[in-house]
């Protein structure tokens, strides 16, 4: 079983917000495998279906981005599932609109929503599908430009990657998260320098 969790604010004013784009992608994601994510738990929105043939579950953290943790902790635990299956979709300012990165265990981001969930589930070793967001104007506070809607020039460039965050999202259900790096990441998989032990002989 595989947890996929959508980043964003709760309420109808934050619907279009930048920081909500994890839950545009939950949207697709139930719409396209015609799951219903409407059902209520602890300080979540959750929906079970099948994608891939894989039995999923899609949330919605209830709470606000800092605190995304308790939700998903509650169901990871409540439906025993492991943290490697767990994937995270959420808005990075450090990218460009348009822009698309896979990180996993080794990733140095620093979203609270991120930092929410490791700390939750005392682990960074699950997906995490960052969706460029740009960054604010000059003087413009971060918190503020996050919370601001898309422009329409925007969106136009948002239906790519919207579009290539779900695919991702599909390949990371079935496939080795180095092939979805190395699919999806200009720099592909990062490589990983492996100690080489030599024998000493006594």
């Amino acid at each position: 079983m595989k947890l996929i969790v959508g980043f964003g604010n709760p309420g109808d004013k934050h619907i279009n917000n930048r920081q909500n784009i994890g839950f545009k992608v939950i949207d697709i994601l139930a719409n396209n495998a015609n799951i219903d994510v409407r059902i209520k738990k602890k300080k979540s929105i959750i929906g079970r279906g099948k994608i891939e043939n894989e039995d999923i579950v899609l949330l919605k953290p209830q709470t606000f981005v800092n605190l995304i943790g308790e939700s998903v902790l509650y169901i990871a635990s409540f439906l025993r599932i492991d943290v490697k299956d767990i994937i995270c979709i959420f808005e990075d300012s450090t990218l460009e609109i348009g822009d698309l990165r896979i990180d996993y265990m080794l990733s140095q981001n620093t979203h609270d929503g991120v930092k929410s969930m490791a700390k939750a589930l005392k682990s960074d070793r699950f997906a995490k599908v960052r969706i460029g967001v740009g960054q604010p104007a000059k003087g413009e506070k971060m918190k503020r430009y996050l919370l601001k809607d898309f422009t329409d020039d925007e969106k136009l460039i948002l239906i790519d990657v919207l579009n290539k965050s779900e695919l991702a999202v599909l390949d990371l259900i079935d496939k080795d998260i180095e092939v979805v790096q190395n699919k999806y990441n200009p720099e592909g998989a990062p490589k990983i320098e492996k100690r080489i032990v030599r024998l000493r002989k006594i």
